[in-house]
């Protein structure tokens, strides 16, 4: 199997197979390369509606030429318990990546990796600019969707300071607010019924989308619940298991 950054032949190649609606699976196959490889090429270059080759190979020796290039900046973050820092880095943009392609934007997916990579799980908003190295604009604006999603806590530190940060939990809250939202979903479907009149097709489509999305609804809700105490067990740091009652 070929190592080393793709070329820019590679970058053609994926370029038609998007074009041809292969998954990236398949795409990686016909490379010899690993899926992963080229899911976060596609994801990190605008996504499999926006990839285009040329430009991925421009912005991926733009990056290389910046890494080369001495450090007038942040000093990179030392890494502690003896973790390669090289591997650490591949790690997040690969946890990055999947973030993008569960539908998160570019820029929160960074964020919250950053946070979640970070073994006191939270951290400031300079300190957030200073291992990104973006704006403070870019990271106020992510730290808002995460917090509207319940997947990031706002903190007050010493001073005026806030930090920002994650805990186990948060994800229990962001899928049972998920479920709330399908749930609402069910609650609109279910009006068009009326609304559209009980035995036209239009109103049994709305129906059948009513029963299945309360379905799932549900099932996450419940599925959240009984399987909440796994967050709070196991080896990690995270959490006091506060809060936590019995599954069920």
């Amino acid at each position: 199997m070929p190592g080393g950054r793709l070329t820019q032949a590679e970058r053609q190649r994926i370029a038609l197979g998007l074009a041809d609606g292969l998954a990236y699976a398949e795409i990686a196959r016909r490379l010899d390369r690993p899926t992963s490889t080229v899911t976060r090429e596609v994801m990190r270059n605008g996504g499999p509606t926006a990839y285009r080759a040329d430009l991925a190979h421009r912005a991926t020796e733009q990056r290389a030429h910046r890494r080369k290039a001495p450090s007038t900046g942040a000093r990179e973050t030392p890494q502690l318990h003896g973790r390669d820092a090289e591997a650490v880095r591949a790690y997040e943009e690969t946890f990055t990546t999947v973030l993008m392609a569960s539908g998160l934007p570019k820029m929160m997916a960074r964020v919250l990796t950053c946070l979640y990579t970070t073994d006191e799980g939270s951290l400031t908003a300079a300190e957030l600019v200073r291992r990104l190295q973006v704006s403070p604009a870019s990271v106020s604006k992510a730290i808002a969707f995460l917090e509207s999603q319940d997947l990031v806590r706002r903190e007050r530190a010493e001073g005026r300071r806030e930090r920002y940060s994650v805990d186990d939990d948060l994800w229990y809250q962001s899928m049972i607010g998920s479920a709330r939202a399908t749930a609402q979903l069910v609650e609109t479907a279910r009006q068009g019924v009326g609304v559209l009149g009980t035995g036209t097709p239009a109103a049994a489509r709305l129906e059948n989308i009513a029963r299945f999305l309360d379905f799932v609804s549900e099932s996450i809700a419940r599925a959240a619940e009984q399987a909440r105490e796994i967050l709070h067990t196991g080896g990690g740091g995270g959490g006091d298991g506060g809060g936590v009652g019995p599954l069920q």
